[in-house]
C-alpha cells in the first residue's frame, strides 16, 4: 500500500478560516511538507499539530520531490501546505503532484481559502467566466502578457505585491487604457481588508495617497 499525498489549504490570515477536516489530516500526517518552515510553526503550533516540518518551496523542489516519492511509496501520509491558501496556486505544489500521479501515488486536495475566490466575488464582476493569471511575469514576456489579454472578455484576475502594485497600475493604464475598470483587494481575512472599485486611473490615484501595504488580488473587467 502506497500512502497518499494530501494537499491542504491554510487561512490567507483569518485563522477562524481553518477548517475541521484540514486540522485533522495534518494532525494524522506522517509528514508536513510547508513552503516556509518559520512561517507555518505559528499556525501549526496554534491548532496543536505537533509534526516533523521538512522545508518544500520553488527553490528546492526538483530536488525533494524524488525523496518524497520515496517516503510515499513506503506508505506513509504526506501533506502539503503553503505559507497561506491552496498548495499549487502560485506556490509550491504543482511539481510534486505531478511526480505522485507518475508513480500512481493518490493525491487528494481539501478545499479551503484561496485568495482569489473571494475577491472575484466582491469584485462584482461576471464570475460565471473568469480568466486567472496569477502573477505575471516580472520581466520577459510582461509586455506581451499584457497585451495578449488585452481583448480578453472574460474577468482578469491578478496577485501583484505591495511594492509593484503602482507600477503594474501604470502598465493598465498603458495597454488597457485608463478607463478599464477594476477592482483591487488586499489584506483579505485580516484585519485591514480593503476593496477598492474604479477605473484603473481612479484606483491609481487612490493607492498613490494611501498605503500601499499587504498582498494584493487585482480583478480586472473583461473587455465590452
Amino acid at each position: 500500500m502506497t500512502g497518499k499525498l494530501y494537499l491542504v489549504p491554510t487561512p490567507i490570515g483569518n485563522l477562524e478560516d481553518m477548517t475541521y477536516r484540514a486540522i485533522r489530516v495534518l494532525k494524522e500526517a506522517d509528514l508536513i511538507l510547508a513552503e516556509d518552515t518559520r512561517t507555518s510553526a505559528p499556525m501549526l503550533k496554534h491548532f496543536g499539530i505537533e509534526k516533523r516540518v521538512f522545508a518544500h518551496h520553488q527553490h528546492n523542489e526538483h530536488q525533494s520531490s524524488s525523496e518524497i516519492v520515496k517516503f510515499l511509496l513506503e506508505g506513509k501520509n504526506i501533506a502539503l501546505i503553503s505559507d497561506a491558501g491552496t498548495p499549487a496556486i502560485s506556490d509550491p505544489g504543482f511539481f510534486m503532484v505531478r511526480e505522485a500521479l507518475k508513480f500512481n501515488i493518490p493525491v487528494e486536495c481539501l478545499p479551503g481559502a484561496t485568495a482569489f475566490v473571494p475577491a472575484l466575488v466582491n469584485s462584482g464582476f461576471p464570475t460565471d467566466k473568469f480568466c486567472f493569471e496569477g502573477f505575471l511575469p516580472l520581466k520577459k514576456g510582461r509586455q506581451t502578457r499584457y497585451k495578449f489579454l488585452a481583448d480578453e472578455e472574460r474577468t482578469i484576475i491578478l496577485y501583484e505585491s505591495p511594492h509593484r502594485l503602482l507600477k503594474t497600475l501604470d502598465e493598465m493604464i498603458t495597454y488597457w487604457g485608463e478607463d478599464r475598470m477594476i477592482s483591487v483587494s488586499r489584506e483579505l481575512t485580516k484585519v485591514f481588508e480593503e476593496t477598492v472599485r474604479g477605473t484603473v486611473a481612479e484606483v491609481k490615484a487612490y493607492y498613490e495617497t494611501h498605503p500601499v501595504k499587504g498582498e494584493f488580488v487585482i480583478c480586472v473587467a473583461g473587455k465590452e
